[in-house]
Parts: structure tokens; C-alpha cells; sequence
């Protein structure tokens, strides 16, 4: 009976809210955008305040090793003070697209709420009910990604010149705990506590409310004053900053500092979930939009491949939005071994790799693959066989089809999203003398084609439910013999100048990581290895 009234409570409380004081906050929004009255004519240079604290960009970061630096994330670290796109990542990918869609028409009751109010209603929708381990891979795998594109360079400056660091923030401490530590290195996290149920979260805050910043700072250092203070130029931002021996503000134009991807503080190579977007609310209105019509194209768009013949489906995928590029020629049959197939040596970016080679080359080819669903494989347009993971059954079952034809093989063995190559096996490179490589890279606007922790017979559909989704493929010229293993080459040889190949010509970089190392970052687990032997990068 416990969990019903607390439901009751809190709707008894927000019914209260909306009704005591709604009303009175749209009314002062609407006045200050000018519906009842004039906009006041701005202060001249001499009217306006000095600012209290100095920009982000005054701070000094020589012989900061010494100092501790407290801050806040959203404004702060992060370019944007919005935390909505974040409890949507948390609300899609960790809870569902009902879930989702219910966070975005609570928008229409957010506006009218001060921040606390705000805060919890979405804590509620996008906690309500959701297991803690799945909390965990959103937090782990989703989120940092996110975090990242929207970190500020010069906050970032500050934080990584001193030798200790705590945020303090109002969001809850288990969206940001990880990437905090993890990527940043933060010493300590200060956030909102959840109350949980078992394995399961309420949605409602702990006892001690919602996190006011400049109290937890007092209670987390008593009477010593950390060195420094990050935060925004709002007066709650104020009396926390006051508590601090020095003190800057990251204004607006600041916050147009964008951290590239070369700078990050720990490269991004692998992240999980299907929104390729930030979820604001906006974009997220014109996801929802737009599924009903990205459903109907991703099934037209199936059933183009599956059924008609190459060049007709290659007509009717361009012409629904499908952007298909195609550089270099397929080489022609073995010479030297004429019973024998071409192997094609390929970028694993999704599932549907071999289908796009054999669509653009026009000819059937044959793909081996270490996991895919019954339902890839009978949507399949072009023959599949899996492997068992067994390098000796693996290599006469290729040998045997290499002899039947020409095979295609991806030997990352999982896909990697970000411009990286995983370690390739060595395997192929024992089979065959004429190895072609072929690099291919993808581009989605609204969902990845590929997941690690959700179902993948639904990756492909995915893929093809996005507006215009593209395949860029180039195929290099076939390996020399003399760099072949026929040419006195080793395996792991062959494998690694392949690999470098494909980079260079991808403009990827290239990684020790396996799909081992990728499956226990994102979903907890080693797929569908089982080695005791630890890999590191």
C-alpha cells in the first residue's frame, strides 16, 4: 500500500502547484516577453551593473595542481543549462518510447513550474518504475557520448589544471556519476539522491529533498574554502560561489566553446542506444513525428532489397532518400586459383554491410557472420552462414564457400560506430591469396542501425527508418601477393596492414579493442567470447 500513496501524494502536491501557481508564473513569462507591456528600453553602458564574478576565461591555470575546484554540470561543464535532453536519454533508452512520449507532453505542463517542480516531474516520469541496471547501462553506455559533444572547453581548461575536483549538482547524482568520474577524473559527485524500492526506483527524491548547492558545499567542507568556484550568473549560482576563495562565471559566450573530439579527456570509441540526436524537445517532437512515416519507409526500403533485382533496387532506394556511394571496381575472378572466390575484406559499421556490397557490386555474394538473429537471416537478400567462434571449424566452413564463390567477412567482428577500426583477426588472411579490402562507413541523422544491448534483429530496421541514411563504400585495389601470407607474410601481418589500410583510407584510427572489450564496456558482459585472457588496448 505504500507505493499508492505515495503515488496519490505526489499528485495531490502537483495538482496543488499547478493550481496555486501557474497561473501567476505564465502570467509573469508572458509579461516579460512583452505580451503586457513594452519591452523596457535597454541600460546604457553606464546604467549597467559591473559583474560580480570574472568570466571563465580570466582564471589563471598556472600552479593550479595544488587547488580544489568545486562546480556544477548543466551551464557549467556542460555548454547548456537544459537537463531535459538528458532525462529523455534516460526515459528512451532506459525506459521506453511510451515513457518518452510521455516526458515530452509533460513539456506542455513544465513550463509553467519553477526549476524544483520542473526538476521532479521529470525525475518522476523518467524514474518511475525503472530497474536500477538498466539506470546503469544508460549511464555508462548512452550517456557520456552526449556529455561530451556538449562539454565546455574553457570549464573543462579550469577543471583539468587543478589537482582536486568536486561537483555539486541538483540532477540526480546516478546521470552523471559515471561520466563524471570516468572521463573526467572528478574526486568527488554531489547530486539529488533517488528513492529506490528492491531493484527498482520510485521516482520520487530520498528524504533529503532535492540538493541546494550552497548548503551541500558547506556541509561537504565546513569552515575550509575550496581555491576555486565555477558557475553561472544567476544569483543561486552566487551565494555558491561566495563560499569560495576565487570565483568565475562561464557566461553565454562562453558557452560557444565546443570541446573537439581530438581534446576530449578519454577518447569516445563506444557507446550504445539508438537516438543519434540530442533529444531536446524540439528534435524529439519531430522523432515522434516522424515515426509513423520512417516505419512505412523502412518496410518500402526492405522490401526493395529483398525482392528486386539489383539495379531496380538500387533506383528505388535512391529515390526514397537512401544515398548509396560507390568508388573503385569489384577485380575480377582468381587467376592464379580459378576454382577459388575473391574474399572481400570489409569495415563492419552494421549488419547490413554485405547487403550494401552486394547490392552496389550487382553480384551475389556470400557472408559469414558470428551472431545474427533468425530474423536477419531470414530477411536476408544474400546468402549468411555463422561461424562458431571455433578458428578451426571457422576456417574450413570459409574455405568451403570461398570455393563455392566470392565471401564477404568483417573481421572486427562487431560494429564500432565512432571513426575507430577494432583489431581485426587474423584468420582470413589464412585462407585466401586474393584478399580485396573494402572500406565502408555509414551516416544517420536520427537512429543508429546498431546496438549491443537491445534486440538486434530490429538494428536494420532502424537504420532504414532514418530520413536519409547513406553507405559510402570504397573498394581498394586487391592485396599485392607478396603482402599476402602466399608472399612469406604472417597472418597477424596481413591482418594489421589491412586494417591500417582501411584507416587511412576511412581517415580512422586504428585500436587493439575487440569485441570482448566493447560488449563488457556497454552491456556488462563478453558477448559472445568467452576468453579468461584480458586484452588491453
Amino acid at each position: 500500500m505504500e507505493f499508492p500513496m505515495v503515488i496519490l501524494k505526489l499528485a495531490e502536491w502537483i495538482l496543488y502547484q499547478l493550481l496555486a501557481n501557474s497561473c501567476y508564473r505564465a502570467a509573469k513569462k508572458m509579461r516579460s516577453y512583452g505580451f503586457f507591456s513594452r519591452n523596457p528600453s535597454p541600460k546604457s553602458p553606464s546604467q549597467q551593473q559591473p559583474p560580480l564574478y570574472p568570466s571563465v576565461t580570466k582564471c589563471d591555470l598556472e600552479n593550479r595542481g595544488f587547488d580544489t575546484l568545486v562546480c556544477d554540470m548543466n551551464g557549467v561543464l556542460l555548454r547548456s543549462q537544459s537537463v531535459f535532453p538528458y532525462f529523455m536519454l534516460v526515459a528512451f533508452e532506459g525506459g521506453s518510447i511510451l515513457r518518452a512520449f510521455l516526458l515530452l507532453l509533460s513539456c506542455l505542463v513544465l513550463w509553467v513550474l519553477d526549476y524544483e517542480m520542473k526538476l521532479r516531474v521529470m525525475i518522476f516520469i523518467s524514474f518511475c518504475g525503472l530497474k536500477k541496471k538498466n539506470m546503469e547501462s544508460v549511464s555508462r553506455a548512452v550517456l557520456p557520448k552526449f556529455y561530451l559533444e556538449n562539454l565546455n572547453a574553457h570549464a573543462y581548461d579550469v577543471l583539468a589544471s587543478t589537482g582536486s575536483r568536486v561537483v555539486f549538482t541538483s540532477v540526480p547524482r546516478v546521470m552523471v556519476e559515471g561520466f563524471l568520474t570516468e572521463f573526467l577524473r572528478v574526486d568527488g559527485v554531489v547530486g539529488t539522491e533517488l528513492h529506490t524500492v528492491g531493484n527498482y526506483f520510485t521516482g520520487l527524491v530520498s528524504g533529503s529533498g532535492l540538493l541546494v548547492k550552497h548548503r551541500a558545499l558547506n556541509e561537504y567542507y565546513g569552515d575550509r574554502k575550496p581555491e576555486i568556484g565555477l558557475g553561472t550568473s544567476s544569483l543561486h549560482d552566487h551565494l555558491f560561489l561566495s563560499h569560495c576563495k576565487e570565483a568565475y562565471v562561464v557566461n553565454k559566450e562562453d558557452s560557444s566553446s565546443i570541446m573537439p573530439r581530438n581534446k576530449y579527456p578519454k577518447p569516445l570509441i563506444f557507446h550504445d542506444g539508438r537516438l543519434a540526436f540530442l533529444p531536446t524537445p524540439l528534435a524529439t517532437l519531430c522523432m515522434f513525428m516522424w515515426l509513423p512515416l520512417g516505419i512505412v519507409l523502412a518496410i518500402f526500403r526492405l522490401f526493395v532489397g529483398i525482392m528486386l533485382p539489383y539495379k531496380l533496387a538500387i533506383f528505388l532506394a535512391t529515390w526514397s532518400g537512401v544515398e548509396i556511394r560507390l568508388k573503385g571496381r569489384a577485380p575480377s575472378s582468381s587467376t592464379s586459383h580459378p576454382r577459388k572466390g575473391v574474399l572481400f575484406v570489409c569495415t563492419h559499421r552494421t549488419l547490413l554491410d554485405p547487403v550494401f556490397l552486394s547490392t552496389s557490386l550487382a553480384k551475389s555474394l556470400t557472408a559469414v557472420t558470428y551472431s545474427l538473429s533468425k530474423m536477419s537471416e531470414i530477411l536476408a537478400p544474400i546468402r549468411t552462414v555463422r561461424l562458431t567462434r571455433d578458428r578451426k571449424k571457422d576456417g574450413e566452413t570459409m574455405q568451403r564457400l570461398l570455393s563455392e564463390g566470392d565471401l564477404v567477412v568483417c573481421p572486427e567482428g562487431t560494429t564500432c560506430r565512432e571513426p575507430y577500426l577494432l583489431r581485426f583477426s587474423s584468420l582470413f588472411a589464412e585462407l585466401a591469396d586474393d584478399i580485396v579490402p573494402v572500406a565502408m562507413n555509414t551516416h544517420v541523422s536520427m537512429f543508429y542501425g546498431t546496438t549491443a544491448s537491445g534486440l538486434k534483429c530490429l538494428d536494420p530496421i532502424f537504420f532504414l527508418m532514418n530520413p536519409k541514411p547513406s553507405y559510402h563504400i570504397h573498394i581498394l585495389g586487391k592485396m599485392p601477393r607478396e603482402l599476402t601470407c602466399s608472399g612469406g607474410k604472417s597472418s597477424h601481418q596481413v591482418a594489421n596492414y589491412i586494417q591500417r589500410q582501411l584507416g587511412d583510407a576511412l581517415g580512422f584510427e586504428c585500436t587493439t579493442f575487440t569485441r570482448r572489450d566493447k560488449y563488457l564496456m556497454l552491456a556488462g558482459n563478453e558477448g559472445f567470447v568467452h576468453d579468461n585472457k584480458t586484452k588491453k588496448p
